[in-house]
């Protein structure tokens, strides 16, 4: 019985550092993302393929989503 414990005990740490290792990859991507956003030849190339057009365009959806979702 004491070793059933003890292996539940490691198995809720492992789940913890998994889970921070999880939030920890996310959060270098979108780190990542912006400073590639924010590079001077990466703004001016997305601008000229209108990915900013497309986030004006897509936001009357997200926002129709949202309140659907809410009721």
């Amino acid at each position: 019985m004491a070793m059933e414990l003890e292996g539940s005990v490691t198995d809720g740490i492992g789940s913890d550092k998994e889970t921070l290792y999880m939030l920890g990859g996310v959060a270098l991507i979108v780190f990542g993302a912006g400073l590639i956003l924010s590079n001077p030849f990466v703004r001016r190339y997305m601008s000229q393929i209108g990915i900013g057009n497309l986030a004006q365009v897509a936001m009357p959806d997200v926002q129709r989503y949202l309140k659907m979702r809410a009721m």
